[in-house]
């Protein structure tokens, strides 16, 4: 008997196949967890006073003011992000052939530029001119990696809401149309809301990203999270090494726990819109309504059919 439509429950054989897969599969794990321990210890990377330097006040703020700076350029870069891929989303979809055109090629030209070509040259483009910019002058970095993410990320935002957008049944936008309502208002109050919904979990994903894609802010010396830890990695000595392994787990530690937050947000997020009260409730079912015909009588007059009656 089928268990799936993908594939047909596996018989006594294929059973015992897959569990042995498994115990081979977790025992080579197990065994290269092991052997990365050995390792480090042989290094000198275990001992204790190459951790003690997470005890160090100096340690402990140039962490915290490296996660700071991250969230401060991810916050920024998502909303931006979002409202800039909504923009491009709608023209994409618009009737206008110069408009459609125009985010059409916007979108495919910074989805093929690399991330990092785009922050760098943002970046150059600011420190040449960062008399002429005003306040973008005073944090060339900053702006560079948030207006960097922004357009590439919003160009990926872009794609997933108009794939939703044309997820919505035809029929549903024919009737919105039928009942004299706008382009402007079906996209409000139609499709948007449903795009936003069915695609929420992919939009979430691409925001893990964003976040993620902050630490290329370190190759414009941007002080978040990850220069942070290069700069303390290169300028600490512990038993005449850089603890250069420990820094690294570390802040490896610190970023999946912040996209594991934010993870966790987009759940609660999607939890709550499913439990959420839409639509229009169903009226209750009234009591049927009897006739006061008489039979043979047409409704609406006085005669019978097909008798007299005599006085």
């Amino acid at each position: 008997m089928s268990s799936s439509v993908l594939y047909d429950a596996p018989g006594p054989k294929a059973r015992v196949r897959n569990l042995i897969y498994t115990v081979v599969g977790s025992a080579a794990v197990l065994g290269l967890i092991v052997f990365a321990i050995y390792r480090l210890n042989v290094k000198g990377q275990l001992e204790p006073e190459v951790w003690n330097i997470f005890n160090n006040a100096g340690v402990r703020a140039n962490i915290r003011d490296g996660v700071l700076a991250t969230l401060k350029a991810f916050a920024l870069a998502g909303v931006l992000s979002m409202v800039f891929g909504l923009l491009l989303a709608v023209a994409r979809l618009s009737d206008h052939k110069p408009v459609r055109w125009f985010a059409t090629g916007f979108i495919e030209l910074f989805r093929a530029i690399p991330l990092l070509i785009t922050i760098y040259g943002l970046w150059v483009v600011f420190l040449t001119y960062r008399d002429n910019l005003g306040v973008i002058g005073d944090s060339t970095a900053f702006w560079a990696l948030v207006i960097g993410l922004t357009v590439y990320n919003g160009c990926v935002q872009a794609e997933v809401l108009r794939a939703g957008i044309n997820a919505v049944p035809r029929g549903q936008v024919e009737a919105a149309y039928a009942l004299g309502l706008r382009k402007s208002q079906v996209m409000v109050t139609l499709l948007l809301p449903q795009a936003v919904r069915s695609m929420l979990p992919t939009v979430i994903s691409q925001l893990v990203v964003t976040l993620k894609d902050t630490s290329l802010g370190y190759m414009i010396l941007y002080p978040e999270l990850l220069y942070a830890a290069r700069n303390m990695a290169n300028n600490i000595i512990v038993n005449g090494e850089n603890p250069i392994t420990p820094v690294v787990i570390v802040v490896g530690a610190i970023y999946v726990a912040l996209c594991l937050a934010l993870s966790s947000l987009a759940s609660w997020i999607e939890r709550r819109g499913r439990r959420a009260k839409t639509g229009v409730a169903v009226a209750a079912a009234a009591e049927p309504v009897t006739s006061d015909v008489v039979p043979g009588q047409r409704p609406g007059d006085g005669s019978t059919a097909g008798a007299l009656t005599k006085d």
